[in-house]
């Protein structure tokens, strides 16, 4: 048998849950084509992985990288993980349908996250086009976001669509299906949450049609968290699409512990038959804009009304009254860090709680919030610490919870202080939960990184080591494998992983980045 690249002698486990084997994994022309004790096999290169973990390339279900793609398409922070695929265009959030009346205010809608996108597109495929011509590290599957197609055709209106809009809503989803793996929604984030679940419905209707999934940063994730778990079943139910609940999460502590009940209301759907999932990433603070605790009607019309309103006491007044009333609830200004800016006079606050800018600035936390997006013209990003470790260790032992960052760095090195998700959330759960901690198995953990999220796509060639499979795997030492980012330091790679390769290709080698770039936008598969 002949082939490319031999892995010989590594402890093969498949993504699919079994126990892990002693097996030789061939690879050839992209995929794996023979699995098992593979002596006399004849291949170019032969790697002794003994030792080490061979696994499936870790496919991250929620990422923004479509927004910081064009800066950083080698992806070193992902393919230090063993990331071998990044699906994006998360949380309502994507860089398309560009309409050219509300193209302003898409690039405002995004602005937090955007690291240099040329914005030289219209539509989806547009987009897909301009980032295939990259020489991009690892994959992209891309979804299309609620907001963004709310924007395209309604501008950052608070409001119901009239039937026409909606009608133009579905037909934007419609043309971007032949590209796109998905539809998603951020119904905390303006303008997704001006919508409500009929909206929703007529435009997941779309999505199953075209056999996307839907996936949903719900409307609450504190008080409200049951009912949102709730509206997002609706919409399953009602649209008969396939639905993915984002980084589930209970924010608040008089919130925690209603996980158990969230994941309780996803299993008793499982059951009914509802194709429905989870996923989480493994830390205790969630990372957002600062705009998320404003009143909706300051954030309507998008950024240019928003600064406008900010620079009007009046109004600026009438919102710091509102933040107040969530001091201490929702909001807690000595747990919220402003983590990235761009250049301003408050850019040399990044590192601090809005509690002590608020001092430094001599002004109470809700009017402090105000004032920080006034100065910073309503761009500034935050990590927010209001979650529990038991949540999270609740959410992480169930083996149908996805793995996935919610991050968008790419790079290694940028402005500010990101939250270290981005970098490190793959590393951190087989170093953090698998190794030193045993909240997980090994077998479990991989899974839920692989042929967990692959099946959500309806993917049956990625996610698994089997022959026949794309190409895509990590080979990790388990007892190194760790991640390195902090919320203090957060830009450090990860170490321990030794190999990853995508489409066959080695992207990381002995630990050392190749320089190749075998990535491509993957297209969706159709059910």
């Amino acid at each position: 048998m002949k082939g490319d690249i031999l892995l010989r002698g590594g402890t093969l486990l498949d993504g699919t849950g079994a126990p892990a084997q002693t097996a030789d994994v061939l690879l050839a022309e992209g995929r794996v084509v023979a699995v098992g004790q593979l002596s006399g096999t004849d291949a170019r290169r032969v790697l002794d992985v003994s030792g080490a973990v061979v696994c499936p390339g870790f496919i991250d279900l929620h990422s923004h990288a479509d927004f910081t793609v064009f800066s950083a398409p080698d992806a070193l922070t992902q393919v230090t993980q063993g990331v071998t695929t990044l699906v994006t265009g998360n949380c309502g959030f994507s860089p398309f349908p560009v309409q050219p009346e509300h193209a302003e205010e898409l690039r405002a809608h995004g602005g937090f996250l955007d690291d240099g996108l040329p914005w030289e597109w219209s539509s989806a495929a547009e987009y897909a086009e301009a980032v295939s011509r990259l020489p991009l590290g690892v994959n992209l599957a891309l979804q299309v976001g609620h907001g963004a197609l709310r924007i395209a055709v309604m501008g950052g209106a608070d409001r119901a669509p009239t039937d026409a809009e909606l009608t133009r809503m579905r037909d934007l989803l419609r043309s971007s299906a032949r590209t796109v793996v998905g539809l998603s929604s951020g119904l905390i984030y303006a303008p997704g949450s001006y919508a409500d679940t009929t909206e929703l419905v007529a435009l997941a209707r779309e999505a199953a049609a075209a056999g996307l999934l839907y996936s949903t940063h719900i409307r609450n994730e504190g008080a409200g968290l049951l009912d949102a778990v709730t509206e997002a079943l609706t919409v399953g139910r009602e649209a008969g699409v396939r639905v993915q609940i984002s980084h589930l999460k209970a924010s608040g502590a008089d919130n925690w512990g209603k996980v158990t009940d969230a994941l309780t209301l996803v299993r008793q759907a499982q059951a009914e038959g509802l194709d429905v999932g989870v996923d989480q990433y493994p830390y205790t603070a969630s990372s957002t804009t600062l705009t998320a605790w404003l009143p909706a009607w300051a954030l309507a019309g998008g950024r240019q009304a928003l600064v406008r309103r900010l620079d009007d006491p009046e109004q600026a007044g009438r919102m710091a009254a509102e933040i107040a009333g969530t001091v201490n609830r929702s909001f807690r200004p000595d747990r919220v860090v402003l983590a990235d800016t761009p250049d301003g006079p408050y850019r040399h606050l990044v590192g601090k709680t809005v509690a002590d800018a608020a001092a430094e600035l001599g002004l109470d936390p809700a009017r402090a919030v105000v004032e920080l997006l006034r100065g910073q013209r309503g761009v500034l990003g935050v990590i927010h610490h209001s979650m529990s470790e038991d949540d999270v260790r609740t959410v992480l032992r169930d083996p149908e919870v996805a793995v996935a960052s919610d991050g968008h760095v790419l790079g290694c090195h940028g402005r500010g202080r990101p939250h270290p998700r981005g970098l490190g959330t793959f590393a951190r759960v087989l170093g953090r939960y698998v190794r030193e901690e045993g909240v997980l198995d090994l077998a479990v953990a991989i899974r839920k990184a692989t042929s967990v999220p692959a099946t959500r796509l309806g993917w049956t060639d990625r996610g698994v080591v089997v022959p026949g499979a794309i190409a895509d795997l990590a080979v990790f030492d388990p007892a190194t494998v760790l991640d390195r980012a902090t919320y203090t330091d957060p830009w450090q790679l990860s170490t321990g992983v030794l190999y990853t390769f995508v489409g066959g290709t080695p992207v990381l080698d002995d630990g050392h980045p190749t320089g190749e770039a075998p990535g491509r936008v993957l297209r969706p598969a159709r059910r």
